[in-house]
This record gives structure tokens, sequence and C-alpha cells, in this order.
């Protein structure tokens, strides 16, 4: 009966040892194409997982914010306003979004565009029960140009650590099996 050599099996211990750190990793392997299905067919995957811009927006009090608050979350960043009527057509759908995902490791992200229209979004939510989403807005209007933004709706996936997964330009249905499982697979 031949015994496997000594390198051998420390071999086997290292790889065994080192296998839950591994699987331990982001999920990030998991978003593929395979997972663009439906309203999603149109979401381009990053080609590389370039870091986000760094940009200054606030919240509906005022409350000055950057997207690196969220570092640690995976974040929806959903470029949008009231006078755009795909906008308004996929709100309800994002907000279903947020009410079946972790709160704690995946955001919806609206930034309002809406500049002297502002006053319109508090209530637009209220009479369309957007009681999942936060308020935001771009308070300096270079959201857009920061994250080469030329399409409303524009949404873009981004990591826990803050890098681009991918993003689709118009309208999508968020709240449907295909956008849950892409969600799902980018929380990891």
């Amino acid at each position: 009966m031949t015994h496997p050599a000594p390198n051998f099996l420390l071999g086997r211990r290292l790889l065994l040892a080192a296998a839950p750190a591994f699987f331990a990793l982001p999920a990030l392997a998991d978003v593929g194409p395979e997972l663009l299905k439906g309203s999603l067919a149109k979401f381009q995957l990053a080609k590389d997982r370039h870091p986000m811009p760094e940009f200054a927006f606030t919240d509906g009090d005022d409350k000055p914010l950057k997207l690196a608050d969220y570092k640690g979350k995976v974040v929806l960043l959903n470029f949008w306003a009231t006078w755009c009527v795909p906008c308004v057509k996929e709100m309800p759908s994002l907000n279903g979004l947020q009410g079946e995902m972790d709160k704690s490791k995946f955001m919806v992200l609206p930034l309002s565009l809406d500049g002297p229209s502002r006053p319109k979004v508090a209530p637009f939510y209220e009479t369309r029960k957007l009681t999942n989403l936060g308020i935001f807005f771009d308070k300096n209007r270079k959201a857009m140009s920061t994250f080469d933004v030329s399409v409303l709706p524009t949404s873009i996936l981004i990591d826990a650590q803050g890098r681009e997964i991918g993003r689709i330009e118009g309208e999508a249905d968020w709240d449907k099996p295909e956008s849950l499982a892409l969600m799902k697979a980018a929380v990891g």
C-alpha cells in the first residue's frame, strides 16, 4: 500500500484551509450575462470594475452625503427626475426592489435631478407611496457629467467596494425575478 507523499498532503491541507476564505469573497463572478434577461437585457456589464468617482449630494433634509458613505453596501444609483415620464413609471419598481432586499447590504439611491421642480419630489413620493426609498438630490447638478450619464433614467450598479458592476440606460422592471437575481448575485 502506498501513502501519499507528504507534500501532496500539505497541499491538500492548504487548499482545504483556504477554501472558506475563497468562498467568502464577494460573488462578483456570479454577475454575468446569463442574469441579464427580460427588462435587464439592456444592462451593460462594466468592462473593468473601476472605482466610482466621488461626488457630493444631499438627502431630503439637505444633509451632505457622498458615495463613500455607502461603502460596504451594494448600491443601485438611479438618475431620475419628476418631469421624466419613464423615470416616473420606473419608481414603483425601484421601491419594490428595495423592499425585497436587505437594507444592511443593499440600497437603491434614487438621485433626483430636479432643480426648480425640487419641491415636487416629496409630494411625488407621498402620493405614490414610495416608502422604501430615500430622497436624494444632486445639489451641484454635476452628477450626470461625473458619471457620463446622458439618458434618464439611468441606473448604475455599484459593488460594496465602490466599483461599477454595470449600468442600464432607460427604464427597467426592478421588482421582477431577473432583477432580484441580479441584485442578490451582486450582494453575494
